[in-house]
């Protein structure tokens, strides 16, 4: 398998699965949206902010690669994230607007700029309290869509408490059938 084929699958099912998630969560009152129901970050909005919170932070980090991708620079319009609990945005609208951009312009990324090379480089970044790394770059992008799963596990389970099913999550549905291959 080629590493940069994996990763724009996980990209197309990480697309897919934030768009399940948010028409879920379309469904649900704002009161439901902001009920503490007691995961790491409370409610529905807080655990989607987190997840766009990490992303942001991930893709800035992933910016300074000395590949220097440059679809990366379009992440200046998009919030800068000064803590991991950071609320965003307030509102489920903005969020998802937000959220479809970052997710189209992950998936420009994969395709126009990363390079299976690229992978096998090592990235230098600080982590949110400064402390610095130096970290296998592919591994830290598996990091990043290994961080969106864990956490949308999280807001399916939110959204199942408040009656509200995301359908099928499993990547099984984005992996390519190769029988006719």
């Amino acid at each position: 398998m080629e590493n940069n084929r994996h990763f724009l699958l996980m990209a197309q099912y990480n697309q897919r699965m934030n768009h399940q998630v948010y028409e879920a969560a379309s469904r649900l009152t704002d009161a439901e949206l902001r009920q503490n129901l007691g995961a790491f970050f409370g409610s529905v909005i807080g655990t989607l902010n987190h997840l766009m919170v990490g992303d942001l932070i991930w893709l800035r980090r992933f910016a300074k690669h000395s590949a220097h991708y440059q679809t990366l620079n379009q992440l200046g319009a998009l919030p800068v994230p000064t803590g991991l609990d950071d609320l965003i945005f307030n509102q489920l609208p903005p969020l998802e607007q937000t959220r479809k951009r970052l997710d189209q312009l992950i998936l420009d990324w994969l395709e126009s700029d990363v390079r299976s090379e690229d992978l096998h480089r090592t990235l230098v970044y600080q982590n949110t309290r400064g402390i610095a790394f130096e970290r296998d770059f592919g591994e830290l992008l598996s990091h990043l869509f290994n961080h969106q799963t864990h956490h949308r596990g999280q807001v399916s389970t939110l959204l199942s408490q408040l009656g509200q099913d995301v359908g099928v999550t499993d990547f099984l549905l984005d992996i390519p059938d190769v029988s006719d291959s």
